[in-house]
């Protein structure tokens, strides 16, 4: 609210306005361009001191660096600054942009003046293209947990700037530049959570000199060693030792980047989990019937094993697993340099715990009986 000395003072103004639109006309464009300056001061005195009632705290002070909360989402990246600094150095929400980018309204902040303090937030997502021009760079670092034998993970590590704009059209300016830095760094790849999933299916983020665009991971069982004809299950299941064809690939993937294996396990359940696990490879360790055929060498991973049973399955029909591969992108002249350097003869590595937070692609049950040399019968199911 403004005052009711501020509101006689524009009453009369209006007023003056009016009965000068009776005078002669160059007498009257000469007062009533005064006069509208006039109104015009007192309207940015009204916003000043509105501006400055809810900016009264604390926070109405230079911006500093500690000013901004970053959030890493899943699917979006929020910043949050407070907004009274903004105002404190003269600028509003108008003038602050990402990465000053001021000719897309995507790239601009939404107040709360309701907050307390009163906020500007940023959102952008990391799942679809940026119009924001934010910064993409790929980083490697030691692996460790699953990757303890690998020399190098790679992680995605998003950055920016929020900008003001100065207004000024002069030569020089008495605002002081205010800008705030921020970054996410992210694996290759995103958590997942495969309880809700059910079976295949993991998105990912790559970013390309285009922009930013959504990538999908997905695993598909096959009965050849051409990869084409799709794994067919009788309902009695398949027997054991028969062959069984796995292909991970990504597609509307960059040409940047290859599919790498780190891990492919089964489970009992259909979820990956700690519990009753069979590891067909991880690191150097391999399961003696599994065949690597190509492994972060295209957008596309190919192996072989062949069809088991687990023994705590031993007292029923058929026994019942889920294949899980832990699947990670990495750069066409890296990937070489990101598989295991293993040592001649067994690996003694042991297994360590799974890290949550790998990208996880599963299939769907696959169904083994006790027979070893029959054929399998004519009713079934596909895989896919």
């Amino acid at each position: 609210m403004i005052s009711s000395s501020e509101d006689s003072i524009k009453a009369e103004l209006w007023k003056t306005i009016a009965r000068l639109n009776m005078k002669p006309h160059r007498s009257r464009t000469m007062r009533l361009l005064i006069l509208v300056c006039q109104l015009g001061l007192i309207l940015r005195c009204e916003a000043q001191t509105q501006t400055q009632r809810v900016c009264s705290g604390e926070t109405f002070r230079s911006p500093r660096n500690s000013d901004i909360n970053v959030t890493c989402g899943t699917d979006h990246m929020q910043m949050t600054i407070y907004l009274c600094p903004v105002y404190h150095a003269n600028y509003n929400e108008s003038l602050m942009a990402m990465n000053g980018v001021f000719d897309k309204p995507e790239c601009f902040g939404v107040p709360d003046w309701n907050a307390d303090p009163p906020l500007l937030t940023f959102n952008f997502s990391i799942t679809e293209r940026d119009p924001c021009n934010n910064y993409f760079k790929v980083t490697n670092e030691v692996g460790t947990g699953i990757f303890a034998d690998f020399s190098n993970v790679q992680h995605v590590n998003i950055s920016g700037t929020l900008n003001s704009l100065d207004p000024s059209a002069g030569t020089i300016t008495y605002r002081p530049q205010v800008m705030y830095m921020f970054s996410c760094k992210y694996p290759m790849q995103y958590v997942v959570n495969n309880t809700e999933l059910g079976v295949s299916g993991v998105s990912l983020a790559i970013k390309d000199n285009n922009g930013t665009f959504i990538s999908t991971l997905s695993m598909h069982l096959y009965g050849d060693s051409d990869y084409t004809e799709a794994l067919f299950v009788p309902e009695s299941g398949l027997n054991l030792k028969t062959k069984i064809f796995v292909a991970v690939k990504a597609t509307n993937l960059t040409d940047k980047f290859h599919v790498l294996l780190d891990r492919c396990y089964a489970t009992t359940l259909p979820f990956p989990t700690n519990s009753t696990y069979y590891d067909l490879f991880v690191g150097c360790t391999r399961d003696p019937q599994t065949v690597m055929e190509m492994n972060g060498e295209d957008q596309k991973a190919h192996f072989s094993f062949e069809a088991f049973r687990f023994v705590s399955h031993k007292n029923m029909t058929v026994s019942t697993f889920y294949l899980h591969c832990i699947t990670r992108l990495c750069e066409v002249s890296r990937c070489a340099t990101l598989k295991p350097t293993c040592p001649e003869g067994p690996s003694r590595r042991k297994r360590e715990a799974v890290d949550e937070n790998m990208a996880t692609v599963s299939s769907p049950p696959i169904i083994v009986n006790e027979l070893s040399d029959a054929p399998a019968t004519a009713h079934g199911k596909n895989i896919h």
